[in-house]
């Protein structure tokens, strides 16, 4: 299947088959899409809660009352529901397990580059803690590059998706104890196989996008 194909098949998908399931061997796939996500610095400031049984689901489902009540057929009918969350912080420790998982993945030639890369990680966190003053939204960005590459992912194995703000995310923190963890979801993403009846599907709802020449400039 080309790029395009699979781009032109994926959507949002708004009506899950509840008795269809990813297959473990596709479930371990997500799992690495979510390990292996480019992110500034590499600093990885992301956990993911994944709700693969009826009660993960539920639990997570609880996010998607009163207004978001819309929501709450689409996290429990999918195969697999993650709650994408983000780091409140990257203390001293953090940054430490970091690099020295780098270490050990054999990333550094020589001390001198470690060091090198330790410096400049920091020296960007700070910009934006200090400086900028945007830090939070900046590591929230990182796990949004990994929410995309994630959709793309899945729809390259086959798999259906939606990404979901529409869900209350200090019920989800305060379930799972996301802050007293040092974290705090972000957004939802529901994954597995669309109903026969998903009336979002391509093939009754065609996609719709703004021509090339309206977003793309050649110099």
């Amino acid at each position: 299947m080309n790029l395009n194909a699979i781009l032109n098949r994926r959507y949002s998908t708004k009506d899950f088959d509840p008795s269809k399931k990813i297959s473990e061997s596709d479930f371990h796939q997500l799992k690495a899409l979510l390990r292996m996500s480019p992110s500034s610095t590499n600093i990885q400031p992301w956990h993911f809660i994944i709700g693969q049984t009826r009660e993960g689901k539920e639990r997570i489902a609880k996010g998607a009352q009163g207004m978001f009540q819309f929501n709450q057929s689409k996290i429990i009918n999918a195969s697999h529901v993650i709650v994408f969350c983000s780091r409140t912080s990257t203390d001293e420790d953090y940054m430490q397990e970091l690099i020295s998982q780098e270490e050990i993945d054999g990333r550094f030639p020589n001390e001198e580059i470690k060091k090198t890369v330790f410096a400049a990680r920091n020296m960007f966190a700070d910009i934006h803690r200090y400086d900028l003053k945007d830090f939070q939204h900046w590591m929230e960005k990182q796990v949004y590059l990994n929410m995309g590459s994630f959709l793309l992912g899945a729809a390259f194995l086959g798999l259906d998706a939606v990404p979901m703000e529409g869900v209350d995310l200090k019920v989800i923190d305060e379930e799972f104890e996301l802050r007293q963890k040092g974290f705090t979801a972000i957004a939802v993403v529901a994954v597995g196989y669309h109903s026969s009846s998903d009336f979002n599907a391509p093939d009754k709802t065609p996609k719709s996008r703004l021509p090339e020449d309206k977003i793309i400039t050649l110099y």
